[in-house]
């Protein structure tokens, strides 16, 4: 199985396992996505993810974003989605696409003070590979500090952000020229313009 990953994932298995064990390790990486580089860490170690949030200065309220390589690795921090839900995801996934849905397992330092949780199957495919090396989903939030200009390159994350950031994937952004869509699940509402 691991030659198929080392395929989809442009980096040398050496770099894949470092980043798997910077991630394993409470790190910080950065990584491209659809529109911009993108902060990660591992969802579940809440210290990676106050740190990610201090780099950020991003109150732990506001939530984050998951995102993943597919639906499954998505379903332990969601509740079950029923068929128009499913259908929803369908038709925008993978893809740029943000949805906000009911949170199940998914900690206050991922949700913030919501009781959804923003997620997204992503088509970018070094974050795909980068999810399915790691085995789930990653926090996703843009390389930058609150109210500054996103970084669209691995420089520029390195530049703004060198001395918080343990770990940068190469590779460049997808096409999308700004962040992600967000829609609310439950009512199709557009929160966030694409």
């Amino acid at each position: 199985m691991a030659a198929p990953l080392a395929a989809a994932l442009p980096l040398s298995p050496h770099r894949g396992r470092s980043i798997v064990g910077m991630l394993r390790a409470g790190g910080i990486i950065a990584y491209p996505t659809e529109a911009v580089f993108g902060l990660g860490c591992d969802p579940l170690n809440p210290v990676a993810v106050l740190r990610l949030l201090a780099i950020k200065r991003r109150p732990v309220a506001k939530g984050l974003i998951l995102i993943a390589a597919d639906l499954g690795q998505l379903e332990p921090f969601i509740e079950p989605l029923d068929p128009a839900a499913q259908a929803k995801l369908a038709a925008t996934w993978p893809g740029p696409v943000t949805w906000l849905a009911p949170a199940r397992l998914a900690p206050v330092w991922l949700r913030g003070d919501h009781d959804t949780l923003a997620v997204r199957v992503t088509a970018h495919p070094v974050a795909a590979a980068l999810c399915r090396r790691w085995g789930g989903p990653l926090v996703s939030t843009s390389a930058n500090i609150g109210g500054r200009p996103s970084a669209r390159t691995g420089l520029a994350v390195r530049r703004r952000l060198g001395q918080w950031v343990d770990q940068v994937a190469p590779g460049a952004v997808g096409g999308a020229g700004r962040p992600t869509e967000i829609r609310d699940l439950a009512t199709g509402r557009v929160i966030r313009a694409g």
